[in-house]
């Protein structure tokens, strides 16, 4: 058995939904009444999906992630120059830097982030 064969084998379909062109819109991990066709999460087709949504990006969307690193990394500076503590933040707040950070330290001791994007 190829590794293809052997990924198409264990891997889970994702349910799609197409327009009148057949081309895909919308993906499922469920299926249900528009997700009704399964497709192989490794397909061509889904792919292309994932490309056309990733390149559909705006420069506002671009612009806002590189402001949320800027923000993050203002906070850090405000807190270790003792301007506030980290407790004085909303819980919303704190609660969403610390998913961050920890997102961002998995990332890292993957080795995904080159040593350009540690910091600002």
């Amino acid at each position: 058995m190829s590794q293809a064969e052997l990924r198409a084998s264990v891997a889970q379909p994702v349910y799609v939904q197409r327009d009148a062109e057949r081309s895909i819109v919308s993906v499922s991990l469920l299926a249900d009444a528009t997700h009704a066709e399964a497709v192989l999460p490794d397909s061509a087709e889904l792919a292309e999906f994932a490309r056309r949504i990733a390149s559909a990006q705006t420069p506002m969307d671009a612009s806002d992630l590189g402001l949320a690193r800027v923000l993050e990394d203002l906070i850090d500076l405000l807190i270790a120059k003792q301007v506030f503590c980290f407790t004085d933040l909303p819980a919303a707040a704190r609660s969403k830097l610390l998913m961050r950070r920890s997102l961002r330290g998995e990332i890292r001791s993957l080795d995904l982030l080159g040593d350009d994007n540690d910091v600002i």
